[in-house]
């Protein structure tokens, strides 16, 4: 085919441009399908599906599973990443800093819930594999950071009152009752529905946390 000059269309390199972004489209929706695939198994409790699983569950075959990613791990790693960045809009607590004292409790704890409950076994594989890989590791160490600095700053007129001895072991405890590990322990090993699991850890942090500590 010729145009009104006789001459032939170039549209090779036209037609390579567009060749070279639909292999880029479906690189990225491949591997969009494969972390996806992992966050379902992970969801559905199988913390560690083997590749053949992934495959089946992202529709691509074994084989071609590490065109996407380097090793398991790195799957693993980027899965993870994906499940607590979705999450990301669960990390505010819907108090101020200057409400009453239960209005902060209950803000703080429904908050928790919230975001433990989205992020759910990827927070947990992430722990797992947090020793062996660094990425998760220093992903895990800044998330426990500012879930601290935050329960710092909720209650920051609690713990100034309380003096540097008390208030340093008060806010080491609360930490520890309202992180993903005791939202784990409670509603995973000791049965507790979310709702018990919600009163036993408000409870616990107005003990502690409340002026005098004497609730």
């Amino acid at each position: 085919m010729t145009d009104l000059a006789g001459r032939r269309p170039q549209g090779g390199a036209a037609d390579g441009a567009v060749e070279t972004d639909g292999r880029r489209l479906r690189r990225a929706v491949n591997r969009e399908a494969v972390v996806d695939a992992l966050l379902d198994l992970y969801k559905e409790g199988n913390l560690r599906p083997g590749t053949d699983e992934i495959a089946e569950r992202a529709g691509i075959s074994p084989r071609s599973l590490f065109r996407y990613f380097e090793d398991t791990d790195d799957l693993a790693g980027e899965a993870i990443t994906r499940q607590l960045a979705r999450a990301l809009p669960l990390v505010q607590v819907d108090v101020d800093a200057d409400a009453p004292f239960d209005d902060r409790v209950q803000g703080l704890v429904a908050q928790r819930v919230r975001l433990f409950g989205a992020v759910g076994q990827a927070a947990h594989v992430s722990r797992l594999r947090a020793p062996f890989q660094p990425r998760l590791a220093e992903s895990l160490a800044e998330s426990r950071r500012f879930l601290r600095s935050q329960l710092r700053a909720l209650f920051a007129g609690e713990l100034e009152a309380m003096g540097d001895d008390r208030a340093e072991w008060a806010l080491a405890s609360a930490d520890v009752l309202a992180s993903f590990e005791a939202y784990q322990l409670l509603t995973t090993d000791q049965g507790f529905t979310v709702d018990e699991a919600t009163d036993v850890v408000g409870r616990a942090l107005s003990v502690l946390l409340s002026p005098g500590g004497t609730r």
